[in-house]
């Protein structure tokens, strides 16, 4: 009966302990970038056609579940007059997955400036998906409010989940 005990107990501890095991092996991901690309004919942001995109961001998604970080995005537009016409795009992350080396989503609320002389748009909900490859670039996939824009093409710089 003790024999039956001690060995019970050691296949609890054991199960108890791998269960908790991935808990301690997860490590911060640094999801970082800083470069252009380009979006696909017929993108658009508030009636404005969009051509391009330039970037930089800094987000850590933490082991612990909590997310932190910038999201500073210009969106490449023509205007009515057919000027150019860069949108700002200052978030804040506040949530977020990733995996290493792949692809991470991030989201919060951002300001966006269009460019146009009007207010800016305070607290508008964004979600960003980047998507890694090889060669350090991939795309970018930004969802402002209840716009979803397509990928954008990274042809310029970096980006990174690691």
């Amino acid at each position: 009966m003790r024999r039956r005990m001690i060995g019970l107990t050691a296949v609890i501890a054991l199960v108890l302990g791998l269960a908790a095991a991935p808990a301690f092996a997860q490590a911060d991901i640094g999801v970082t970038g800083a470069g252009g690309g380009v979006y696909p004919p017929n993108t658009a942001y508030n009636s404005v056609p969009l051509s391009g995109v330039q970037f930089g961001f800094g987000v850590n998604v933490r082991a612990i579940g909590t997310v932190g970080g910038r999201v500073n995005i210009t969106l490449l537009g023509t205007s009515a007059l057919g000027g150019a016409q860069s949108i700002e795009v200052d978030g804040k992350a506040t949530a977020g997955s990733a995996t290493i080396g792949s692809t991470a989503t991030v989201s919060g609320t951002a300001t966006v400036d269009m460019g146009d002389g009007t207010a800016p748009l305070l607290n508008v909900p964004f979600t960003l998906t980047v998507v890694t490859k090889a060669d350090a670039q991939g795309t970018l996939t930004l969802v402002l409010g209840t716009t979803n824009l397509p990928a954008a093409t990274i042809n310029d710089g970096a980006i990174a989940v690691q």
